[in-house]
Protein backbone atom coordinates (compact mmCIF):
# COMPACT_ATOMS: atom_id res chain seq x y z
CA UNK A 1 0.00 0.00 0.00
CA UNK A 2 1.29 3.32 -1.32
CA UNK A 3 2.21 5.99 1.86
CA UNK A 4 1.23 9.97 1.66
CA UNK A 5 5.14 10.09 1.06
CA UNK A 6 5.32 7.75 -1.88
CA UNK A 7 4.30 10.54 -5.08
CA UNK A 8 1.50 10.15 -7.11
CA UNK A 9 1.36 8.43 -10.96
CA UNK A 10 0.40 10.08 -13.95
CA UNK A 11 -1.45 7.88 -16.74
CA UNK A 12 -0.55 9.44 -20.17
CA UNK A 13 -3.52 8.18 -22.14
CA UNK A 14 -7.37 7.34 -21.46
CA UNK A 15 -7.91 4.51 -23.48
CA UNK A 16 -8.71 0.73 -22.07
CA UNK A 17 -4.57 0.37 -21.15
CA UNK A 18 -4.42 3.57 -19.82
CA UNK A 19 -7.87 3.11 -17.54
CA UNK A 20 -6.43 -0.25 -16.52
CA UNK A 21 -2.89 1.24 -14.98
CA UNK A 22 -5.11 3.66 -13.26
CA UNK A 23 -7.18 0.95 -11.36
CA UNK A 24 -3.68 -0.58 -10.91
CA UNK A 25 -1.95 2.15 -9.28
CA UNK A 26 -5.34 3.37 -6.84
CA UNK A 27 -5.80 -0.31 -5.76
CA UNK A 28 -1.95 0.01 -4.44
CA UNK A 29 -2.85 3.39 -2.83
CA UNK A 30 -1.37 5.80 -4.78
CA UNK A 31 -2.75 8.88 -6.25
CA UNK A 32 -3.68 8.69 -10.39
CA UNK A 33 -3.74 11.60 -12.51
CA UNK A 34 -5.60 10.56 -15.51
CA UNK A 35 -4.42 12.87 -18.60
CA UNK A 36 -5.47 13.52 -21.76
CA UNK A 37 -5.82 15.67 -24.69
CA UNK A 38 -9.47 16.45 -24.47
CA UNK A 39 -11.77 16.54 -21.75
CA UNK A 40 -14.52 14.33 -23.29
CA UNK A 41 -12.48 11.25 -22.96
CA UNK A 42 -11.04 11.75 -19.60
CA UNK A 43 -15.35 12.07 -18.49
CA UNK A 44 -15.73 8.77 -20.30
CA UNK A 45 -12.70 7.08 -18.99
CA UNK A 46 -13.34 8.19 -15.39
CA UNK A 47 -17.07 6.44 -15.90
CA UNK A 48 -15.75 3.23 -17.49
CA UNK A 49 -13.22 3.07 -14.68
CA UNK A 50 -16.06 3.44 -12.01
CA UNK A 51 -18.45 1.42 -13.61
CA UNK A 52 -15.66 -1.45 -13.94
CA UNK A 53 -14.51 -0.91 -9.98
CA UNK A 54 -18.17 -1.29 -9.28
CA UNK A 55 -18.34 -4.11 -11.26
CA UNK A 56 -15.29 -6.00 -9.23
CA UNK A 57 -16.33 -4.43 -5.78
CA UNK A 58 -19.75 -6.62 -6.44
CA UNK A 59 -17.83 -9.47 -7.60
CA UNK A 60 -15.44 -9.63 -4.69
CA UNK A 61 -12.61 -9.64 -7.60
CA UNK A 62 -11.47 -5.64 -6.56
CA UNK A 63 -7.57 -5.35 -5.90
CA UNK A 64 -6.11 -3.72 -2.83
CA UNK A 65 -6.90 -3.05 0.69
CA UNK A 66 -9.24 -0.31 -0.37
CA UNK A 67 -12.98 -0.16 -1.25
CA UNK A 68 -14.29 1.31 -4.60
CA UNK A 69 -15.09 4.40 -3.38
CA UNK A 70 -11.73 4.89 -1.69
CA UNK A 71 -9.61 3.92 -5.15
CA UNK A 72 -12.00 6.18 -7.22
CA UNK A 73 -11.39 9.30 -4.55
CA UNK A 74 -7.48 9.00 -5.56
CA UNK A 75 -8.28 9.38 -9.73
CA UNK A 76 -8.85 12.45 -11.15
CA UNK A 77 -8.36 13.92 -14.32
CA UNK A 78 -6.35 16.43 -16.13
CA UNK A 79 -5.85 17.85 -19.79
CA UNK A 80 -2.45 20.20 -18.78
CA UNK A 81 0.47 18.10 -19.15
CA UNK A 82 2.79 20.43 -16.81
CA UNK A 83 0.05 20.21 -14.46
CA UNK A 84 -0.30 16.75 -14.71
CA UNK A 85 3.12 15.80 -13.90
CA UNK A 86 3.77 17.91 -10.71
CA UNK A 87 4.84 15.76 -8.11
CA UNK A 88 4.60 12.50 -9.51
CA UNK A 89 7.14 10.08 -9.31
CA UNK A 90 6.00 7.55 -11.86
CA UNK A 91 5.07 8.58 -15.54
CA UNK A 92 3.30 6.10 -17.21
CA UNK A 93 2.70 6.38 -21.38
CA UNK A 94 -0.52 4.85 -22.75
CA UNK A 95 -0.91 6.59 -26.13
CA UNK A 96 -1.32 4.36 -29.54
CA UNK A 97 1.37 2.17 -30.39
CA UNK A 98 3.22 4.94 -33.26
CA UNK A 99 6.76 5.49 -32.94
CA UNK A 100 6.70 8.95 -33.65
CA UNK A 101 3.53 9.97 -31.16
CA UNK A 102 5.49 8.37 -28.26
CA UNK A 103 8.64 10.32 -29.19
CA UNK A 104 6.81 13.88 -29.44
CA UNK A 105 5.42 12.72 -26.30
CA UNK A 106 8.77 11.69 -24.54
CA UNK A 107 10.09 15.20 -25.34
CA UNK A 108 7.45 16.99 -24.03
CA UNK A 109 7.91 14.83 -20.98
CA UNK A 110 11.78 15.60 -21.43
CA UNK A 111 11.41 19.29 -20.72
CA UNK A 112 9.27 19.83 -18.11
CA UNK A 113 10.28 16.57 -15.45
CA UNK A 114 12.63 16.75 -12.81
CA UNK A 115 15.75 14.20 -12.22
CA UNK A 116 13.92 11.87 -10.24
CA UNK A 117 10.73 10.67 -11.51
CA UNK A 118 10.65 8.08 -14.12
CA UNK A 119 9.21 8.11 -17.86
CA UNK A 120 7.76 5.11 -18.24
CA UNK A 121 6.01 3.52 -21.56
CA UNK A 122 3.45 1.04 -22.27
CA UNK A 123 4.87 0.19 -25.84
CA UNK A 124 4.10 -3.75 -26.64
CA UNK A 125 7.24 -3.66 -29.11
CA UNK A 126 9.02 -0.25 -30.03
CA UNK A 127 12.84 -0.36 -28.82
CA UNK A 128 13.56 1.43 -25.77
CA UNK A 129 16.75 3.11 -28.09
CA UNK A 130 14.62 4.24 -30.55
CA UNK A 131 11.44 5.51 -27.83
CA UNK A 132 14.33 7.72 -25.54
CA UNK A 133 16.83 8.48 -28.25
CA UNK A 134 18.33 11.74 -27.50
CA UNK A 135 16.34 12.54 -24.70
CA UNK A 136 18.20 14.24 -21.45
CA UNK A 137 16.55 11.92 -18.82
CA UNK A 138 17.07 8.84 -20.90
CA UNK A 139 18.87 7.27 -17.83
CA UNK A 140 14.94 7.65 -16.31
CA UNK A 141 12.96 6.01 -19.34
CA UNK A 142 11.89 2.71 -19.39
CA UNK A 143 9.40 0.55 -20.92
CA UNK A 144 7.05 -1.39 -18.78
CA UNK A 145 4.85 -3.49 -21.62
CA UNK A 146 1.67 -5.02 -19.83
CA UNK A 147 -0.24 -7.54 -21.14
CA UNK A 148 -3.93 -6.74 -22.01
CA UNK A 149 -5.64 -6.36 -20.07
CA UNK A 150 -3.58 -5.77 -17.50
CA UNK A 151 -6.17 -5.72 -14.44
CA UNK A 152 -6.83 -9.13 -14.64
CA UNK A 153 -3.16 -10.38 -15.95
CA UNK A 154 0.14 -9.54 -13.60
CA UNK A 155 3.14 -9.66 -16.09
CA UNK A 156 4.82 -6.40 -17.19
CA UNK A 157 8.09 -6.56 -19.10
CA UNK A 158 10.55 -3.97 -17.57
CA UNK A 159 12.67 -3.30 -21.03
CA UNK A 160 15.74 -0.53 -20.40
CA UNK A 161 17.25 1.94 -23.09
CA UNK A 162 20.73 1.02 -22.52
CA UNK A 163 21.42 4.28 -20.82
CA UNK A 164 18.56 3.44 -18.42
CA UNK A 165 20.29 3.63 -15.05
CA UNK A 166 20.07 0.15 -12.40
CA UNK A 167 18.12 2.26 -10.03
CA UNK A 168 15.52 3.10 -12.60
CA UNK A 169 14.85 -0.52 -13.20
CA UNK A 170 14.74 -1.63 -9.56
CA UNK A 171 12.23 1.36 -8.52
CA UNK A 172 10.13 0.49 -11.51
CA UNK A 173 10.00 -3.18 -10.60
CA UNK A 174 9.08 -2.19 -7.03
CA UNK A 175 6.26 -0.29 -7.87
CA UNK A 176 5.17 -2.56 -10.08
CA UNK A 177 5.41 -5.97 -7.28
CA UNK A 178 3.63 -2.90 -4.94
CA UNK A 179 0.51 -2.73 -6.95
CA UNK A 180 -0.31 -6.86 -7.46
CA UNK A 181 1.79 -6.72 -10.78
CA UNK A 182 4.79 -9.56 -12.03
CA UNK A 183 7.78 -7.42 -12.95
CA UNK A 184 10.23 -9.31 -14.92
CA UNK A 185 13.50 -8.01 -16.13
CA UNK A 186 14.24 -7.48 -19.59
CA UNK A 187 18.07 -7.62 -19.23
CA UNK A 188 18.58 -6.12 -23.00
CA UNK A 189 16.64 -4.74 -25.53
CA UNK A 190 15.31 -7.24 -27.93
CA UNK A 191 12.46 -6.59 -31.11
CA UNK A 192 9.51 -7.98 -29.16
CA UNK A 193 10.98 -8.23 -26.27
CA UNK A 194 9.89 -11.91 -24.41
CA UNK A 195 6.44 -12.41 -24.43
CA UNK A 196 5.67 -11.25 -27.96
CA UNK A 197 8.38 -13.20 -29.33
CA UNK A 198 7.14 -16.30 -27.27
CA UNK A 199 3.40 -15.62 -28.80
CA UNK A 200 4.69 -15.39 -32.20
CA UNK A 201 6.79 -18.59 -32.37
CA UNK A 202 3.64 -20.50 -31.39
CA UNK A 203 1.08 -17.80 -33.65
CA UNK A 204 3.54 -19.17 -36.39
CA UNK A 205 4.07 -22.51 -36.28
CA UNK A 206 0.21 -22.68 -35.39
CA UNK A 207 -0.65 -21.01 -38.81
CA UNK A 208 1.49 -23.49 -40.37
CA UNK A 209 -0.59 -26.31 -38.95
CA UNK A 210 -3.72 -25.05 -40.07
CA UNK A 211 -2.53 -24.16 -43.86
CA UNK A 212 -0.74 -27.58 -44.03
CA UNK A 213 -4.40 -29.44 -43.41
CA UNK A 214 -2.63 -31.13 -40.18
CA UNK A 215 -5.18 -29.77 -37.95
CA UNK A 216 -8.58 -27.82 -38.04
CA UNK A 217 -8.39 -23.77 -36.66
CA UNK A 218 -10.56 -25.15 -33.58
CA UNK A 219 -8.76 -28.13 -32.66
CA UNK A 220 -5.48 -26.16 -32.81
CA UNK A 221 -7.15 -23.20 -29.98
CA UNK A 222 -8.26 -26.84 -28.26
CA UNK A 223 -4.11 -28.19 -27.98
CA UNK A 224 -3.86 -24.11 -26.69
CA UNK A 225 -6.60 -23.87 -23.90
CA UNK A 226 -6.83 -27.79 -22.87
CA UNK A 227 -3.37 -28.47 -23.58
CA UNK A 228 -0.26 -26.41 -23.18
CA UNK A 229 -2.36 -23.47 -21.85
CA UNK A 230 -3.78 -25.32 -18.68
CA UNK A 231 0.17 -26.60 -17.88
CA UNK A 232 1.54 -23.01 -19.10
CA UNK A 233 -0.81 -21.27 -16.24
CA UNK A 234 1.39 -22.27 -13.67
CA UNK A 235 4.57 -23.27 -14.84
CA UNK A 236 6.86 -22.13 -17.87
CA UNK A 237 8.08 -24.25 -20.17
CA UNK A 238 11.18 -24.59 -19.04
CA UNK A 239 10.12 -25.44 -15.14
CA UNK A 240 8.28 -28.34 -17.34
CA UNK A 241 10.88 -29.97 -18.96
CA UNK A 242 12.84 -30.20 -15.61
CA UNK A 243 9.35 -31.72 -14.21
CA UNK A 244 8.90 -34.06 -17.10
CA UNK A 245 12.07 -36.07 -16.54
CA UNK A 246 14.30 -36.32 -13.47
CA UNK A 247 15.47 -33.10 -13.92
CA UNK A 248 16.42 -30.42 -16.92
CA UNK A 249 19.97 -32.49 -17.35
CA UNK A 250 17.95 -35.91 -17.77
CA UNK A 251 15.06 -33.84 -20.40
CA UNK A 252 17.77 -32.97 -22.72
CA UNK A 253 19.81 -35.76 -22.54
CA UNK A 254 16.11 -38.35 -23.27
CA UNK A 255 14.67 -35.58 -25.24
CA UNK A 256 17.11 -33.08 -27.54
CA UNK A 257 17.23 -34.95 -30.60
CA UNK A 258 13.84 -35.68 -31.10
CA UNK A 259 13.41 -32.05 -30.20
CA UNK A 260 16.12 -31.01 -32.55
CA UNK A 261 14.74 -33.18 -35.31
CA UNK A 262 10.85 -31.60 -35.04
CA UNK A 263 12.44 -28.24 -34.95
CA UNK A 264 14.26 -28.99 -38.21
CA UNK A 265 10.70 -29.42 -40.04
CA UNK A 266 9.31 -26.57 -39.03
CA UNK A 267 8.35 -24.17 -42.21
CA UNK A 268 9.15 -20.88 -43.68
CA UNK A 269 7.18 -18.15 -41.82
CA UNK A 270 4.12 -17.32 -42.77
CA UNK A 271 2.63 -14.41 -44.74
CA UNK A 272 -0.85 -14.92 -43.04
CA UNK A 273 -2.97 -13.94 -45.89
CA UNK A 274 -5.13 -15.99 -48.77
CA UNK A 275 -7.11 -18.89 -48.36
CA UNK A 276 -5.51 -19.67 -44.94
CA UNK A 277 -6.61 -16.12 -43.23
CA UNK A 278 -10.21 -16.98 -44.73
CA UNK A 279 -10.15 -20.41 -43.30
CA UNK A 280 -9.05 -19.37 -40.10
CA UNK A 281 -11.30 -16.36 -40.15
CA UNK A 282 -14.38 -18.37 -40.90
CA UNK A 283 -13.61 -20.98 -38.03
CA UNK A 284 -13.14 -17.85 -35.48
CA UNK A 285 -16.17 -16.33 -36.66
CA UNK A 286 -18.17 -19.47 -36.00
CA UNK A 287 -17.09 -19.55 -32.78
CA UNK A 288 -17.15 -16.28 -31.72
CA UNK A 289 -19.02 -13.34 -34.46
CA UNK A 290 -16.95 -10.48 -34.98
CA UNK A 291 -19.38 -8.04 -34.83
CA UNK A 292 -18.90 -5.61 -31.68
CA UNK A 293 -21.24 -6.91 -29.62
CA UNK A 294 -20.17 -10.10 -29.87
CA UNK A 295 -16.57 -9.17 -29.28
CA UNK A 296 -17.26 -7.02 -26.48
CA UNK A 297 -19.32 -10.27 -24.86
CA UNK A 298 -16.44 -12.88 -25.70
CA UNK A 299 -14.26 -10.33 -24.06
CA UNK A 300 -15.78 -9.53 -20.64
CA UNK A 301 -16.44 -13.62 -20.24
CA UNK A 302 -12.58 -13.89 -21.05
CA UNK A 303 -11.77 -10.99 -18.11
CA UNK A 304 -13.73 -13.32 -15.65
CA UNK A 305 -12.11 -16.35 -16.67
CA UNK A 306 -8.39 -14.30 -15.88
CA UNK A 307 -10.18 -13.35 -12.65
CA UNK A 308 -11.09 -16.38 -11.33
CA UNK A 309 -7.53 -18.20 -12.53
CA UNK A 310 -5.59 -15.57 -10.85
CA UNK A 311 -7.80 -16.56 -7.61
CA UNK A 312 -6.91 -20.34 -8.40
CA UNK A 313 -2.95 -18.83 -8.72
CA UNK A 314 -3.67 -16.29 -5.49
CA UNK A 315 -4.99 -19.50 -3.37
CA UNK A 316 -2.29 -22.17 -4.91
CA UNK A 317 0.55 -19.69 -4.16
CA UNK A 318 -0.27 -19.60 -0.28
CA UNK A 319 0.09 -22.99 0.43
Amino acid sequence: MASAGDGGVVILGSGLIGQSWAMLFASGGFKVKLYDIEQQQITNALENVRRAMKLLEQSGSLKGLLSADEQLSLISGCSNLQEAVEGAVHIQECVPENLELKKKIFAQLDRIVDDQVILSSSSSCLLPSKLFDGLTHVKQCIVAHPVNPPYYIPLVELVPHPETDASTVDRTHALMKKVGQSPVRVLKEVDGFVLNRLQYAVISEAWRLVEEGIVSPSDLDLVMSDGLGMRYAFIGPLETMHLNAEGMLSYCDRYSEGIKRVLKTFGPIPDFSGATVQKVNQAMCERVPDDPEHLAARRKWRDKCLMQLAKLKSHMQSK
